[in-house]
């Protein structure tokens, strides 16, 4: 199939300039790890933590399946500007705002900005990955998401005795915003070149017709449900790895992310270029197995040594597993449909951040330990694979 998007190298400045946004929005969410901690120090009812937390990536959740459609690249520049301005806002608001109805409405204002900012920057960034590049592009785009996972947790774990609690480094993290919008000022120009270069399809807003047929592939859906029940698990390590440790006894949190996202990184940085000479789908049925067994040992981890091995296991599964789901997505989507489907991606990123949180909630609240959430996380790895499994036997993997 012919492709329409733009034809310049992976690595164009205009590509790194958008990571660069990416990674600027997702400094914005990675310092809420300890959410859930932090609202029992503000005195929080329990009953309402779980659903707290889960109340921004449930806005997104809602909002980007609305947002889809209205959202293409010739509206796409003005959108993240727009929604960066808006993020150092929402950022700022947690500074005064610590009551259970205060906190509902900055969440869903929270998620309604994010999910306007990447999938703006989503709808851009899509078309300036060449096909045959597809691996190295969505490794390069799963870097952008992870940086700050690895950096913004430990630095808020060193930086949190200092404050007077984390809404100050809540509302410290605009600053990433600031840069943000001074990376958009200065690509403006390289950036709104390039959509005149464009194949005038790619430019013009989907239709409901398209859209449908989209949901119509059965590879398409499955991918999405796979990528949704791997989400599921990757909240769980970041909503309730701290609580883990406080209950066990073994390791830090900050430390647990800083090497999980180092070996995430790392197998996604060298092996980026050897993952488009795979078989995608029977890459991925190993992984999930490891990333099944290092999720139900992790409560069951004696020691520190073994608590930060574990760290590295994890972090090397999903450093192959993300970018090899989003690049089979890319693969099996039409070029005018995969700003969608990668928005999709992220659709399933909010639901999952949505719905771990209020069902470990729910859980914990019925006198379930920790441990068992990170049990049920294992669970939904074995759906994925399940799913993948089912997919390999239905058509090529790459």
């Amino acid at each position: 199939m012919e492709n329409h998007s733009f034809t310049n190298p992976l690595f164009s400045r205009e590509f790194l300039s958008l990571c660069l946004i990416i990674v600027a929005a997702f400094c914005n969410v990675s310092v809420f790890y300890s959410f859930y901690y932090y609202l029992g120090v503000i005195d929080i009812p329990l009953a309402w933590r779980g659903f707290l937390v889960g109340l921004e990536p449930m806005a997104a959740f809602g909002l980007r399946l609305l947002v889809l459609p209205w959202l293409h690249v010739r509206n796409a520049y003005a959108t993240a500007m727009i929604s960066l301005v808006f993020l150092i806002a929402v950022s700022c608001s947690y500074l005064w705002i610590s009551s259970v109805s205060g906190l509902i409405v900055l969440r869903i204002c929270h998620g309604a900005v994010f999910v306007l900012l990447t999938s703006a920057v989503i709808s851009l960034i899509v078309n300036f990955i060449p096909p045959e590049q597809s691996g190295q592009g969505f490794s390069a785009l799963a870097v952008a998401t992870m940086i700050p996972y690895a950096v913004v947790p430990p630095l808020t774990e060193t930086i949190l005795p200092f404050v007077r609690n984390a809404a100050d480094i809540y509302a410290g993290v605009s600053i990433f915003s600031l840069v943000g919008i001074g990376l958009m000022l200065f690509m403006h120009r390289h950036i709104h070149s390039a959509i005149g270069q464009m194949d005038k399809t790619l430019m013009q807003r989907l239709n409901l017709t398209e859209i449908r047929d989209n949901f119509q592939q059965k590879a398409v859906v499955i991918l999405l449900a796979a990528i949704l029940s791997l989400y599921m698990a990757h909240a769980t390590i970041f909503y309730f790895i701290k609580n883990l440790t406080l209950q066990t006894g073994v390791g830090n949190a900050g430390i647990y992310f800083s090497i999980s996202m180092a070996a995430m990184i790392a197998v996604r940085l060298f092996g980026s270029f050897v993952l488009d000479r795979f078989d995608k789908l029977k890459l991925l049925l190993p992984i999930l197995i490891a990333l099944i067994l290092c999720l139900a040992i992790l409560p069951h981890t004696a020691t520190s040594f073994a608590f930060y091995g574990m760290a590295a296991v994890y972090g090397a599964c999903i450093g192959v597993s993300m970018p090899v789901f989003n690049a089979l997505l890319f693969s099996a989507s039409a070029p005018g449909l995969r700003g969608l489907n990668t928005n999709m991606t992220l659709f399933t990123m909010d639901a999952g951040y949505f719905l771990t949180p209020y069902l470990g909630g729910v859980l914990i609240t019925g006198g379930a330990g920790f441990n068992v959430l990170f049990y049920t996380a294992a669970g939904f790895v074995l759906l994925s694979l399940i799913l993948i499994n089912w997919q390999s036997r239905k058509g090529n993997g790459r």
